[in-house]
């Protein structure tokens, strides 16, 4: 679609509209409508009309939506209705004033925001569960998942409550697959124990 739409030199954003308007944390709107780099669109950010073969559902967005893989779930815009090329960021209030992270100095607000694109590193323990036994002084393997926008480079966890941490195994990048971690960990002692996992992504950035 944009190589026959000839996208003008100038042109740096894509702004997608939805049907669903209305008010919203006492704003009103005629659209929701969000943005996305035009670098970012490469073969996976997908216009979607059908799913498993059959149209796409209502609660789906259904004539047509996008799905912007790596992206948070409100980037892929539902009941999709027109998109622009553009020059600058989209004066939406969904990408003004909501949806937008602030930019940290030494743990303190510049002023400055980030777009809330890129999914984050994340990581969850999957085993063992909440409420888990475990034998002292038995080896017992801690693995999980593992999941960011371009990949997960590495994941750490810690076995007391985040004093310390250790490095896990951790899969290779496979697409946008969430990518599995583990390592063994022998209890010393008896007791309640806080397991944690710390995920870092491809591009240095940590959970």
């Amino acid at each position: 679609l944009l190589a026959q739409c000839r996208p003008a030199r100038t042109a740096q954003f894509l702004w997608s509209y939805g049907a669903d308007g209305g008010e919203f944390n006492g704003v009103r709107f005629d659209a929701f409508a969000k943005d996305m780099p035009l670098d970012r669109i490469d073969e996976d950010v997908l216009i979607v009309y059908e799913m498993n073969g059959a149209p796409l559902a209502p609660e789906h967005g259904f004539p047509a939506r996008l799905v912007v893989p790596g992206f948070y779930g409100t980037n892929s815009v539902k009941w999709l209705t027109r998109m622009t090329l553009a020059d600058r960021r989209a004066d939406s209030p969904f990408t003004t004033r909501w949806y937008n992270d602030p930019v940290l100095d030494a743990g303190q607000p510049t002023g400055d925001t980030t777009p809330v694109w890129s999914i984050a590193p994340e990581s969850l323990i999957v085993a063992p569960g909440a409420d888990a036994v475990v034998t002292a002084a038995a080896e017992t393997q801690i693995w999980g998942w593992a999941w960011a926008d371009g990949g997960v480079a590495r994941v750490d966890v810690s076995t007391d409550a985040c004093k310390t941490w250790r490095r896990t195994e951790v899969e290779p990048p496979g697409g946008r697959e969430w990518q599995r971690f583990s390592c063994t960990w022998t209890p010393t002692q008896p007791g309640a124990v806080s397991l944690a996992a710390r995920a870092t992504g491809c591009n240095g950035i940590s959970q």
